[in-house]
């Protein structure tokens, strides 16, 4: 699944190209890939939108909408509060990928929604597996109707404090991959990253967050920035389906040191490297690195 490096790379992309652009017709073949609202619904309220931004929210895409024609009041707007505005999100899941290409080329197999843009082009969403999902709405009214989950600290913002960090840390008895993972408490991490930022930091994944020392809470803290941002120059990491925008791979897992090494030697000691299962996850560490 498309962690977070992988997806603020979509969203890089997609900012530069679409934002500004106007959805003059959707056009959805595969109904069940819309998670809220009712399908007939989403496509009513794409046609006509203008992309005013787009942002990620963890593993998250978020695209800001506006329309040309005042909407109808709502009862937000009749109290002298701004109606919220419309934002598509998406999820990638496993197999998901947006693409913006010519109207008149070919569309891949498994394209599930076609908007076409002002400017000839169409912004699109296939799906082979069908994991991912789309939503329409206010991110407040999609929290609200656990559309999507209430996400914790985005783990390359400014609150993502040693501090932040602690209190994650500090407050369960799991082990620190699985509290990493949790993406009530962090946004964005998943399997490939976590074991990434364990290594950088020789934390083993599966020590339990209480028996960290302020020391490891620093170098984890310190880890888990440079994996992503290391991870996000390169790309991100292509280990079986994900593709950028332009359907280029990442190169990122040409880098990686732990993760899917179990049974290989450590590519900083030589020491054979441990696979295990936490939190449902594979897992790969080095006894000798990570103590």
């Amino acid at each position: 699944m498309p962690e977070l490096p992988e997806v603020e790379t979509v969203v890089r992309d997609l900012r530069a190209v679409i934002v500004g652009r106007r959805i003059t017709r959707a056009t959805l073949t595969q109904p069940s890939i819309v998670r809220y609202p009712d399908p007939e619904t989403f496509v009513r309220r794409l046609r006509g939108a203008r992309m005013d931004a787009v942002e990620r929210r963890g593993k998250y895409i978020l695209v800001a909408l506006s329309r040309a024609s005042a909407p109808a009041r709502s009862s937000a707007a009749a109290n002298g509060a701004p109606p919220p505005h419309d934002e598509l999100v998406v999820h990638l899941g496993m197999t998901g990928h947006l693409d913006v290409c010519d109207a008149a080329s070919p569309p891949r197999p498994h394209t599930h929604l076609r908007c076409r843009l002002d400017d000839g082009r169409e912004l699109r969403y296939a799906d082979a597996r069908r994991f991912g999902r789309l939503l329409l709405g206010p991110r407040e009214l999609l929290v609200e109707h656990r559309a999507i989950p209430r996400l914790g600290v985005e783990p390359l913002g400014d609150e993502f404090t040693i501090e932040a960090l602690d209190a994650v840390l500090k407050s369960t008895t799991r082990s620190v991959k699985a509290a990493l993972l949790d993406q009530s408490r962090v946004a964005g991490l998943g399997n490939i990253y976590v074991d990434e930022a364990c290594f950088l930091a020789g934390v083993r994944p599966t020590r339990r967050c209480t028996r960290l020392t302020a020391a490891e809470r620093r170098r984890l803290h310190a880890a888990i920035r440079a994996v992503l941002n290391a991870a996000i120059e390169n790309r991100g990491s292509t280990i079986d389906d994900y593709r950028d925008l332009w359907n280029a791979a990442g190169t990122y897992q040409e880098r990686l040191l732990a993760y899917g090494r179990g049974g290989l030697p450590c590519l900083r000691c030589g020491t054979t490297m441990r696979r295990t299962v936490v939190a449902g996850r594979g897992t790969a560490f080095c006894p000798s690195c990570q103590r």
